[in-house]
């Protein structure tokens, strides 16, 4: 076994002997084996267990046998087993304290795993499964789960593996025995439940018998205290979200008249959004400021007017200013200001103070240094940026500015748009899952958003997250690394435990939906919010190119959870009235260019009434429509009949948007419409007519697979959904 880091220092290594025996009373399955003093007993161990054997140097401090050669294998007889148990003897050292021999029969197979339980400093008690051996960490194939880890959670973590073949028949030897693995590893759940001075397990390897059946050959335990996990406290009430998103009356402090300065910005784009409440403004000169006739004094204000200020003010400003604002009745405040937390240990004080000042004055906080809030059912934008998105059901709650922005440039591009959003900045008081939480229970609000980087304390915003994503979908996208932490010395498992592993494990056990890149999680959420959840995994493609479907097939096949269905006989026949006999007869159903005016419709409706399919996704929209532009754009248009074949072109393609909307809305299923043109050319009616439909036209095929597969994986998830 391979040293990895240094043990901290209240933590204490097991011998292999001792840790078996903790384990194997759990219910992790190990190979027959005895600890023995001499090598005369060793041999009549190994008689009593049957050859070959495997004889070890054991003691409580002995941790890395490998490393020091204190493994013999493949001992086949009582003269080879006590020469190898003698010279083991041989080899003990002053610092090994007391030791012993461990012979144990000799396992083998192709195969081999590795599982383990590690204590991680930010999700707490976890556990892991991979490929093991000498390259368990050079290929790094894991999957982990939060403790408790449920049968079908461990079942969901095996068949995460990348390297499923070597769970399969492999090399004349049976395929892994799923159940035997899978009680492997909620043994080692019981474990971390049953025993909290376990800090560590590693078993590896977990051997892969030639029956299929795992065994344990190899196990270290290490001991300690685990560290906290402590639970965040503060909880906003509803009349404070109320503040923030739907305000009576909104302050601005730091009004300028300068328009490159936060305080004419945040101030014009609150008007420019067409908000409706009232609007104040702040500035020492009492300047009017785009039509906002501003005071000197908070105290200058009308009482019980305002619900939110949006500061624009120095940070040495704010304390007094959040005690006027308090006094006026004003319940949230969004700050932009700098020089707190980002700035250094003493901006880290002031914001400390700053946010017990909030809470005592009853006032949500958000910020400091971010970047702003947005609530278009409120027709509020009141940020330091561009853009404003249009009206819709995804709520966005961000560790950055910048992706904020980004979220509400996808929704104007897409036409699928925002109920709320705010970067929170610093985060000091109003954080990611304070956020979400209220999504949870906002009627605007159909899924959350979320970009996470700096996790300060993981369990609590997993179980937080989780619990919202139980009613109602959460998609994060995670950026950067949380800190590792101390690992386990002796163990593969800590190696392997990169801090992203263990965050994706703890998405897929809370039902969070995680997307692997910006594009991914807005394109998800928009899919959450437009499209209705499949009923099951079977996906049918309907394309008007051959090329189109092939691609499109490949990514169902690596998504791992959706399924190319074969074409049930009475729904290829029903087709075949649709269709020249050159279409391509299977899934995909490929059209060949045999469509006329109605056929793209029809066999749609076709496909999508029938009882086995839970999911379409059609690909060739808009090609009609282009035609009908390089038409528009030559030299001949109007005359020669062109002015009427392109409108029936630009017609055709609206009308098939048209119909994937409205089948979709009869049927219940998601309907996903995907083309280049989504981006290549916005402007292409069949595109415009799948915005103006509310839903989300996807660049490719792939990116609609990568977002059906999140809706079926979660409305499996929620239990809505067969698998």
């Amino acid at each position: 076994m391979t040293t990895v880091g240094a043990v901290a220092p209240h933590h204490s290594t097991l011998s292999e002997a001792a840790s078996k025996q903790i384990l194997a009373g759990y219910g992790v399955p190990f190979a027959r084996e005895s600890v023995v003093r001499t090598a005369a007993e060793a041999v009549a161990a190994a008689e009593d267990i049957g050859y070959p054997v495997v004889v070890k140097l054991g003691g409580d401090s002995i941790a890395h046998k490998t490393e020091r050669g204190l493994v013999r294998l493949r001992l086949g007889d009582a003269a080879q087993v006590e020469n190898a148990a003698s010279e083991l003897l041989s080899k003990a050292t002053a610092d090994d304290g007391e030791v012993h021999l461990l012979v144990a029969e000799m396992v083998s197979g192709a195969r081999e795993l590795i599982a383990g339980l590690l204590v991680d400093p930010q999700f707490g008690p976890t556990v892991m499964l991979g490929i093991g051996g000498i390259l368990a960490e050079a290929i790094a194939d894991v999957a982990f789960r939060p403790v408790p880890v449920s049968p079908d959670q461990a079942g969901e973590m095996v068949d995460s593996l990348r390297t499923q073949k070597i769970l399969g028949e492999f090399r004349g030897e049976a395929a892994v025995d799923r159940d035997s693995l899978v009680a492997c590893l909620t043994a080692l759940s019981a474990v971390a439940t049953g025993r909290d001075d376990i800090v560590s397990v590693d078993i590896n390897p977990l051997i892969v018998k030639p029956s299929g059946k795992v065994v344990a050959v190899d196990a270290l335990v290490e001991t300690g205290a685990r560290p906290g996990t402590p639970r965040t406290d503060r909880r906003f009430t509803n009349e404070q979200f109320a503040a923030l998103f739907e305000p009576r009356g909104v302050l601005v402090t730091g009004a300028s008249t300068h328009p490159g300065k936060f305080g004419f910005v945040s101030l014009h784009n609150i008007l420019a959004s067409g908000y409706e409440g009232a609007v104040f403004g702040t500035n020492l000169s009492g300047e009017e400021v785009l039509g906002v006739r501003t005071v000197a004094d908070i105290d200058a204000l009308p009482d019980g007017a305002i619900d939110l200020v949006f500061v624009c003010t120095p940070a040495a400003a704010n304390p007094d200013l959040l005690r006027a604002c308090a006094r006026k009745g004003i319940r949230a405040a969004f700050l932009t200001s700098a020089g707190y937390g980002e700035a250094g240990e003493e901006g880290r004080v002031l914001e400390a103070e700053l946010v017990r000042l909030a809470d005592e004055l009853g006032i949500l906080m958000a910020g400091p240094n971010g970047q702003g809030v947005v609530s278009t059912p409120a027709r509020l934008c009141a940020q330091i940026v561009a853009p404003y998105p249009p009206r819709g059901g995804i709520g966005v709650a961000s560790q950055s500015g910048n992706f904020v922005s980004s979220f509400m440039n996808y929704a104007r591009q897409t036409g699928v748009g925002i109920s709320r959003a705010v970067s929170a900045g610093n985060a000091a008081a109003l954080g990611v899952a304070d956020l979400v939480e209220w999504y949870g229970v906002d009627p605007e609000t159909k899924v959350s958003l979320a970009y996470v980087e700096g996790i300060s304390n993981g369990r609590d915003l997993m179980d937080r997250l989780g619990a919202v994503a139980r009613t109602k979908p959460v998609v994060v996208v995670k950026g950067g690394a949380t800190e590792n932490g101390a690992r386990a010395a002796a163990s593969h498992t800590g190696a392997l435990a990169a801090n992203d592993a263990v965050f994706d494990g703890e998405c897929k056990a809370h039902g969070i939906v995680r997307a692997a890149t910006v594009e991914e999680a807005y394109e998800t959420a928009a899919t959450f919010a437009t499209q209705p959840l499949p009923k099951g995994p079977n996906v049918v493609i309907l394309t008007t190119a051959g090329g189109w479907g092939v691609v499109t097939s490949d990514a169902i096949a690596r998504d791992g959870s959706l399924r190319l269905m074969a074409l049930p006989d009475d729904l290829r026949t029903a087709i075949d009235g649709k269709l020249p006999p050159r279409w391509s007869r299977n899934n995909p159903v490929d059209c060949a260019g045999g469509e006329t005016r109605d056929t793209i419709p029809e066999v749609m409706e076709l496909i999508a009434s029938h009882p086995s399919v839970d999911a379409v996704i059609y690909l060739g929209l808009g090609i009609q429509a282009n035609q009908a532009r390089l038409m528009r754009e030559g030299s001949f248009y109007p005359d020669h009949g062109l002015e009427r074949i392109v409108d029936y072109h630009e017609r055709q393609d609206a009308r098939f948007a048209e119909a994937a909307a409205a089948l979709s809305a009869s049927t219940g299923k998601p309907i996903l419409v995907a083309t280049e043109l989504a981006t290549a050319d916005p402007e292409n009616p069949g595109v415009r007519a799948v915005a103006a439909s509310g839903r989300l036209c996807y660049p490719s095929g792939n990116r609609a697979v990568a977002a059906l597969g999140h809706l079926y994986r979660y409305a499996r998830f929620t239990g809505t959904a067969a698998r």
